[in-house]
């Protein structure tokens, strides 16, 4: 969601601008622009929608100039047009930021009473007008934003641009990430390192409520009560390379392809083969002294989440809390001394789960966090990182990074079930051989990608789809669901199958497609009787299953899904992978725009 990317270059910067765009096209924008300080002007070029568009007015008026910030705008106040793009200009500043000000409003009234003029409808234009009166009031361009900043409520990253101070930007951030990058004789800022990959390797994080004055030769860095600070300088590791579709026709479905080797990699660091046991990156983390979890997460990884519950649970029998992260705060969760906060996270970003995970941190909780990207402010927070090893991960829709996450999950339910003296070494071995399974597994599953196309049309025509599943299969059913919402525009809703003589058996026609998730094994019985409820009724059937449940019930279902026989344990890293291909199929059926679907944001870094 949103993206910042800002140069202190030698020569003009534009298109390395645009490029550190592109390089954040992935976290989803509806909006975008660059701004640049040339021959005592600031200089701009916005454009709604894509980057292609942008790139069009840049060929159509090039930009020079050789300090300039750029922009991915995801709309918030305002709508995803031109005028509301950024970079805002006020005066003598030019502005781009990520986040919400929660206390526009009021201070947009107030600047209106002061006669000022504003030209979008964003709350962004409210800091560009506080900073230009500043400076319009004899104030410095430091002070100027060290007096603001205090006024501004919510959660931000800003850059800021100067017309009378070309080798000068400043940098704050509350609750959003902002990243300095360090060159020779250039400097830099930028939403993540990923962005500034391409420019530096070395670069500094900034904390809560730090603010930073860049030049092209000095990083000032400031806390919230303006002191001078140092923050530690350290190697991004950010791939430099162009991460492309390679003969895939979206990221989305590259992705999906990766699932077995991304989760061979991940295992690779919770696994030790020759021991035959599962370990931690933290192998001394207490986790024999938890008495309760609290697991937190928002969509896909709040399904990973969910699917942990059962396996903490079932193997270590430890009780489990389950949050989602925008709730989480709001109704007075009761964390117990003793307790381990789980959160869990593709970004690391999440601005609900962040905010989570540090009102844990201020009730005593020990904190562990599940996330990709391991220079995340989440992972810089946590007491246990258990990074996930999945790569960047392009596509909005999170396909490779949930499987992974459940890899790391299982291995952290091992482990904790170990420590509380409830895993026996035999049962331990078998755990391990099964996880080692995992990627052959989904590499099975993959092989019935074409299946799963041809079939697509029988879901593609549907306004309303159902997913039904029970145990770890239930979670995969509202996965399957949140996949088919975001990807194709479908309605879909996931249920136990249990529920569905609870009410929602009454949606039931025969326009309505019922997927059921229905691994043979315990619960193969009890939910082939919620689907044969549903057929009852004229619901039309697509059963997922393996060869021996598909023998036992795929008669009489409108299309079956086969998949590989495997244990329990494993069975949502395998079944994930046919409601992600039945999702994307279903979206290139539609003509979607799967990669990067309407309103949709890769990283939520607002509440």
């Amino acid at each position: 969601m949103c993206g910042i990317v800002g140069i202190l270059g030698n020569g003009d910067v534009a298109g390395r601008l645009f490029d550190g765009l592109k390089r954040l096209e992935y976290r989803g924008y509806d909006s975008s622009g660059i701004a640049t300080v040339h021959e005592g002007r600031i200089e701009r070029r916005r454009a709604a929608g894509k980057l292609a568009n942008l790139a069009e007015r840049l060929a159509a008026e090039p930009l020079p100039g050789t300090t300039g910030i750029a922009h991915t705008r995801w709309a918030t106040h305002g709508g995803p047009t031109e005028d509301n793009a950024h970079p805002h200009i006020v005066g003598d500043v030019s502005i781009v930021h990520n986040g919400i000000i929660e206390n526009f409003r009021p201070l947009r009234d107030e600047l209106i009473a002061d006669g000022r003029t504003f030209l979008s409808e964003t709350d962004t234009e409210v800091v560009a007008h506080l900073v230009a009166r500043e400076l319009e009031n004899g104030a410095a361009p430091r002070d100027a934003v060290a007096a603001i900043l205090p006024r501004l409520h919510g959660a931000f990253a800003l850059a800021v641009l100067f017309r009378n101070e070309p080798d000068l930007l400043i940098g704050a951030r509350l609750g959003a990430p902002l990243t300095v990058g360090y060159g020779e004789g250039e400097n830099y800022l930028g939403s993540d390192a990923h962005a500034l990959a391409p420019l530096t390797q070395r670069i500094a994080y900034l904390e809560e409520g730090d603010w930073v004055a860049v030049t092209r030769t000095s990083v000032e860095v400031f806390d919230r009560d303006n002191q001078r600070v140092e923050r530690p300088i350290v190697q991004s590791g950010a791939s430099t390379e162009v991460i492309d579709k390679g003969n895939h026709p979206h990221f989305m479905l590259k992705e999906i392809y990766e699932q077995p080797i991304v989760v061979a990699q991940t295992l690779r660091s919770y696994l030790q083969r020759m021991e035959e046991r599962v370990t931690l990156p933290i192998p001394e983390f207490d986790l024999a002294a938890v008495t309760r979890v609290t697991i937190v997460a928002c969509g896909t990884s709040f399904y990973a989440g969910m699917v942990a519950k059962y396996w903490f649970e079932q193997f270590a029998r430890v009780p489990v809390d389950l949050d989602v992260a925008s709730e989480f705060r709001y109704r007075a969760p009761i964390l117990e001394p003793g307790g381990l906060s789980l959160f869990i996270s593709q970004s690391g970003e999440t601005a609900d789960t962040l905010a989570a995970l540090r009102h844990a941190k201020a009730e005593g909780q020990k904190v562990a966090v599940v996330v990709n990207v391991p220079t995340s402010s989440m992972a810089r927070e946590a007491d246990l990182l258990l990074p996930t090893h999945a790569g960047p991960e392009i596509g909005v829709a999170s396909t490779k990074a949930f499987v992974c996450q459940l890899a790391v999950l299982a291995a952290l339910a091992a482990n904790l079930a170990r420590a509380r003296g409830r895993l026996p070494a035999s049962a331990e071995k078998a755990i391990v051989e099964h996880l080692a399974e995992a990627p052959a597994a989904i590499n099975a599953a993959l092989g019935h990608d074409d299946a799963i196309q041809a079939m697509a049309g029988l879901v593609a025509p549907a306004r309303d789809v159902l997913y039904l599943g029970r145990g770890t299969d239930y979670p995969l059913a509202l996965e399957g669901a949140l996949k088919l919402k975001e990807i194709s525009y479908i309605h879909a809703e996931g249920y136990a199958a249990g529920e569905m003589k609870h009410g929602p058996i009454a949606l039931i026609d025969d326009l309505v497609p019922v997927i059921v998730i229905a691994p043979s094994g315990p619960l193969f019985d009890k939910t082939v009787s919620n689907m044969q409820e549903v057929r009852a009724r004229g619901g039309k059937v697509i059963l997922i299953s393996d060869a021996r449940g598909i023998a036992a019930a795929g008669e009489g279902c409108i299309a079956t899904i086969e998949m590989p026989e495997v244990h329990p344990l494993i069975a949502p890293l395998v079944y994930a992978v046919p409601v992600q291909l039945l999702a994307y199929h279903v979206g290139v059926a539609k003509g979607a725009d799967v990669d990067q679907p309407r309103n949709l944001a890769k990283s939520v870094t607002v509440e």
